[in-house]
């Protein structure tokens, strides 16, 4: 029979074990400029979702713990970085309004336009424009897919999902599947330069900085590329 004593130290364990994941999350979360958050209070949130996970976790559900974990730590920073910076309507609103000028741009100049040729057209300044690209960025650190699929009242959130994989019904299965196969297409027709940036933050999990190192951009520019990669692909994803 185990005893309290015995729970303690191997939550401990685990903690010490994980520690270097939430770590590595908190440094792919971009909070910009907030003075609301550092770096230890990233890492603080992030271990009270390892202790969260630790005690939620199912192994029977065939998930690896640090595939749940992650998600769990991920989940608890972003709750809390959302809770601080209040992300309002407004700006999502406004990350729209530049997407519609992006496109009516591109269709007059027959290519992207820059960044001072969309300012000039929003009558908005180059720091405006990075605030809203950037809370794309913030608003889609859960998955590629919480940005696309989501509404704006009731984000997915594959934190909860993936603890229920074995629950899904043939048609919610499918759906996943025709969402992918779609999003598979949509970013064939992104840029060489986009879908680098989504290859090395999605797939190989790089820091903003290390993409930022890759690309010779800053740690801000990288997350404004991100925002704008993310409101590309749902420009995209609302003609097909």
């Amino acid at each position: 029979m185990s005893s309290v004593p015995d729970r303690k130290s191997e939550m401990e364990a685990m903690i010490i074990q994980y520690l270097p994941l939430v770590r590595r999350i908190a440094d792919r979360i971009n909070v910009g400029h907030s003075a609301d958050f550092d770096k230890e209070d990233l890492i603080s949130v992030g271990v009270l979702g390892l202790i969260d996970a630790i005690n939620r976790f199912d192994a029977s559900k065939g998930v690896p713990f640090q595939t749940y974990a992650k998600w769990r730590i991920n989940g608890a920073i972003l709750d809390e970085c959302r809770k601080s910076s209040r992300i309002s309507r407004d700006m999502l609103k406004k990350s729209k309004e530049i997407s519609a000028a992006r496109s009516k741009l591109r269709q007059e100049l027959q290519r992207e336009p820059d960044d001072d040729e969309l300012c000039k057209f929003l009558s908005i300044s180059p720091y405006q424009l990075y605030k809203v690209e950037s809370s794309i960025h913030l608003l889609s650190q859960y998955s590629l897919e919480a940005i696309l699929f989501s509404g704006e009242d009731d984000e997915l959130r594959l934190s909860d999902a993936i603890s229920d994989t074995n629950m899904l019904t043939p048609e919610e299965e499918a759906l996943i599947r025709e969402r992918r196969e779609l999003l598979k297409k949509v970013i064939e027709k992104l840029t060489e330069k986009e879908r680098l940036v989504l290859n090395l933050y999605y797939k190989e999990e790089l820091t903003l900085k290390e993409i930022g190192e890759i690309l010779n951009v800053t740690v801000s520019r990288v997350s404004q590329i991100h925002g704008r990669v993310l409101a590309r692909l749902r420009e995209l994803l609302d003609t097909m």
